[in-house]
C-alpha cells in the first residue's frame, strides 16, 4: 500500500511538489479516495506541527485519526457526504492532537479533478485554528464556570503547557451535544483558509502540467459520471477487471461507467466510451446473429454468455469472452447491465468460457450498497 501512496502524489504531480508542498504555511492534507480506506496522502509540515503526529503516523491513515469523542458526529456525516458528492465544504470541528488535547478547526475540504476525464483525484483538506465564540450570554456563564475550574487546578500545575491542555480540556467537555453552529468562524479565519486553497491548487496544477496529468478544481468534463453517482464510481474502481456497465432505461443502452482495464483492453479513452453504445466495438466480421442474441437478452432482462468477434480502437480484432446480467438496486428494480469482457484466443473461442462471475457479483454489491447509502443520506 505504501507503494500505491507514493505513487498517488509522484505520478500525477511528480515527486519534487511534496517539497514545495511543506514550503507553505498551511495546515493540510491530501487523500486519495481511489485507495481502498480514503488514506491521507501527504501531511504538511504544519500539520504535523501543530497535531504532534510524525509524517508516517499521519500518512496511510484516513482523516478520521484526527476525530475523538467529543467531536461532532453529524458534522463526520456532513464530510462524508460531500466525498460521495464530490463537492466543497466548510465547518468548524473538533479534532484532537496526538496527546489527546481536543482543539477546533475550521475544516474546508475541496476536491480536485482531472482535466483529462473530470475525475475526481484527489482531496484537499485545510485546518484552520479557530477560537470558539458563543452567544454573550452562553459565554459569560460559561467562561465564570470553566475560570473556576481553571483556577482550582492552577495550583497543581506546573507549566503553561499544562495550564492550556486543561483549559482546552474543559472547552470540549463543557456541552458534548453542541451544535457547531454555536460555534463562529471569523473572516480572517475564512480568508487564511480561501488563500490555503489558492496556493495549494496553484502548486498542484503548476506540477500535474510536469507530467501532462492535469488538474483543475472545477470537473472540465460534463460526460463523466453521468449516470452514476460519486461512491458508486469509487466502490467500481476497485474492481480490478474488464467491465462496463450500461443504463437500459436510457436511449440506445449507454455506456456510463468504464473499467480501466476496458479501456487498457480497447485502446479507447474514457470521454470517447461514455454515452456510446456498446455496439461501437463491433466491425466487419462481427457475427449479425450475436448481436441480436445479446438485444434480445437486454430486453428480456435475462443474463447470457456469448463470444463475440470485437475491434479495439486502432482496428485490430480480438475475440471477446462476453457476459452480461442484470443489475439490481437496493429495491429490487433492474439499474445497469454489467458487460464483462473477456480476451480469448481463437482455440479458446470454441471452448464454453465464462468471465469471473466474482466481478459481477461485485458490481452487484457496489450497486446496492450505493444504493442504500444515498438512501440513508437522504432520509
Amino acid at each position: 500500500m505504501e507503494i500505491t501512496i507514493e505513487a498517488s502524489i509522484n505520478s500525477r504531480y511528480s515527486s519534487w511538489v511534496r517539497e514545495h508542498l511543506d514550503e507553505l504555511p498551511h495546515s493540510f492534507t491530501i487523500s486519495d479516495p481511489w485507495i481502498p480506506g480514503h488514506p491521507i496522502v501527504f501531511a504538511s509540515k504544519e500539520l504535523l506541527k501543530r497535531s504532534g503526529y510524525s509524517r508516517q503516523e499521519v500518512v496511510g491513515n484516513n482523516g478520521r485519526m484526527f476525530q475523538g469523542i467529543k467531536t461532532n458526529r453529524r458534522s463526520v456525516m456532513e464530510i462524508r457526504h460531500a466525498v460521495r458528492e464530490e463537492r466543497t465544504i466548510q465547518l468548524p470541528l473538533l479534532n484532537y492532537m496526538k496527546n489527546g488535547t481536543p482543539f477546533w478547526i475550521f475544516f474546508h475540504m475541496f476536491p480536485v479533478f482531472s482535466k483529462e476525464d473530470g475525475r475526481v483525484v484527489h482531496f484537499v483538506g485545510v485546518q484552520v485554528p479557530i477560537t470558539p465564540t458563543r452567544s454573550a450570554s452562553g459565554l459569560c456563564e460559561y467562561d465564570a464556570a470553566a475560570a473556576l475550574r481553571f483556577c482550582r487546578r492552577e495550583v497543581c500545575s506546573d507549566t503553561i503547557a499544562e495550564l492550556t491542555r486543561i483549559r482546552n480540556l474543559d472547552l470540549a467537555d463543557h456541552d458534548t451535544e453542541s451544535t457547531n453552529a454555536a460555534w463562529k468562524v471569523s473572516d480572517l479565519e475564512k480568508r487564511e483558509a480561501s488563500n490555503a486553497m489558492g496556493n495549494i491548487l496553484s502548486l498542484l496544477t503548476h506540477y500535474s502540467q510536469l507530467t501532462g496529468k492535469l488538474v483543475s478544481e472545477k470537473r472540465c468534463c460534463s460526460s463523466y459520471m453521468s449516470g452514476v453517482g460519486a461512491s458508486l464510481n469509487i466502490s467500481l474502481a476497485r474492481i480490478k477487471h474488464s467491465f462496463v456497465l450500461t443504463d437500459p432505461h436510457k436511449t440506445d443502452i449507454p455506456i456510463v461507467y468504464a473499467s480501466d482495464a476496458f479501456l487498457e483492453l480497447t485502446g479507447y479513452a474514457r470521454h470517447e466510451v461514455l454515452g456510446r453504445s456498446c455496439r461501437f466495438l463491433s466491425g466487419q466480421e462481427t457475427d449479425v446473429s450475436t448481436e441480436l442474441q445479446i438485444t434480445n437478452s437486454i430486453e428480456d432482462g435475462k443474463p447470457c454468455t456469448v463470444c463475440i468477434l470485437n475491434y479495439r480502437k486502432d482496428g485490430s480484432p480480438f475475440w471477446n469472452s462476453l457476459h452480461i446480467s442484470p443489475v439490481r438496486n437496493a429495491s429490487g428494480r433492474t439499474a445497469y447491465f454489467v458487460e464483462v469482457q473477456m480476451n480469448v484466443n481463437r482455440d479458446e473461442k470454441q471452448q464454453n468460457l465464462r468471465p469471473e462471475m466474482s466481478v459481477v457479483a461485485a458490481v452487484k454489491v457496489a450497486v446496492r450498497t450505493s444504493g442504500m447509502m444515498a438512501t440513508t443520506s437522504n432520509s
